[in-house]
C-alpha cells in the first residue's frame, strides 16, 4: 500500500537515503526505484489532477497500486481500502512506519511521514466509494466453499474458531474504529494476511484477536474461508458498522489502538 505525498515525494526520498544506515540504502533505493516503476507502468490509468496541493494530488502514490479511488485492482496483492475504518487504514500505514507490519517498499516510502500525513490518507479512504472490481472465479469445489460459508457465518465451536461476522459484520463491511471489512478483497490477498497471522509475520495490538483466530485454521481453512469470501455480492452500501464490543467474542486490541 505505497502511499505518499507526492509534493514531498523528492525531499522525502532525500531524507530517507540520507538518514538511512550506510547498510540499508541500497535496498530503500530498490524500493524506491520499484515505487517508480509501479508510477511509469500505471502513468495512463492515473488521471492529471488540477491542483498539486489537493489530497487528490498527494495520493496518487497509493492509487498507483490500489486503484484512482482505492477499489483495488485485479492484482490480488493490492487490496481494496476504499471505505476501510480510518482508524484501520491509520493503524496499518502507522504499522508500516514503525516496522510492526512488514513490505518492504511501504516500510521504507512512509518511514519519515508524521502522523498528520497518515491520518489524511487514512481518512481520505475512508470517505471514497468506488465500485467494486469484478469478483474472481473460484477454482475449488462445493465443499470448500460450503466450509468457507461455515466458518464465516458461524465459525467452529470445536476449534474456538468465532464467526467472520461476529467481528467484520454481518455485510463483512468492518467495523469502526479499526476493524476492515472483507468484501472485495481477493482471495490471495486473503489467503495470504490470513497465512502471515498465523505463522507471526503480522501483528496487531494487543490482545491480537486476529493470530489467536488464525493458529486455529488449518490450510484447507484459509482456502476455503477466502474462496467464500471472493464470491460475495457487494452491498450497496459498504460503510462499516458502528462498534460493539459486545458482540465480539475476544477482546481485540485493534478497536482501542487508534491514536
Amino acid at each position: 500500500m505505497p502511499c505518499f505525498f507526492l509534493r514531498d515525494y523528492r525531499s522525502t526520498a532525500a531524507a530517507s537515503l540520507q538518514r538511512a544506515p550506510s547498510g540499508q540504502r541500497a535496498p530503500l533505493f530498490a524500493a524506491l526505484a520499484l515505487f517508480a516503476q509501479f508510477a511509469l507502468a500505471q502513468n495512463e490509468a492515473v488521471p492529471l489532477v488540477k491542483d498539486a496541493d489537493s489530497i487528490e494530488a498527494r495520493v496518487q502514490g497509493c492509487v498507483t497500486c490500489h486503484g484512482q479511488g482505492g477499489q483495488g485492482t485485479s492484482n490480488g496483492y493490492f487490496p481494496r481500502i476504499a471505505g476501510k475504518p480510518a482508524g484501520y487504514l491509520y493503524n496499518q500505514l502507522a504499522a508500516f512506519r514503525d516496522g510492526t507490519r512488514h513490505y518492504a517498499p511501504m516500510n521504507y516510502l512512509v518511514a519519515y511521514m508524521p502522523d498528520r500525513f497518515l491520518h489524511e490518507i487514512a481518512e481520505y479512504f475512508a470517505r471514497q466509494r468506488p465500485p467494486f472490481v469484478a469478483k474472481e472465479v473460484a477454482n475449488v469445489g462445493a465443499d470448500v466453499l460450503a466450509r468457507g460459508r461455515a466458518l464465516v457465518s458461524a465459525g467452529d465451536p470445536q476449534k474456538g474458531i468465532p464467526a467472520c461476522v461476529a467481528c467484520h459484520g454481518v455485510g463483512l463491511t468492518g467495523m469502526d474504529p479499526g476493524i476492515p471489512g472483507l468484501v472485495g478483497l481477493r482471495p490471495t490477498y486473503i489467503v495470504g494476511q490470513l497465512t502471515r497471522w498465523r505463522v507471526g509475520e503480522r501483528h496487531a495490538a494487543e490482545p491480537d484477536c486476529m493470530k489467536r483466530i488464525a493458529t486455529r485454521l488449518s490450510d484447507t481453512d484459509i482456502t476455503a474461508v477466502a474462496s467464500w469470501l471472493s464470491q460475495q455480492v457487494a452491498p450497496k452500501d459498504p460503510s462499516p458498522e458502528s462498534s460493539n464490543l459486545v458482540r465480539m467474542p475476544f477482546a481485540c486490541g485493534s478497536q482501542q489502538a487508534v491514536r
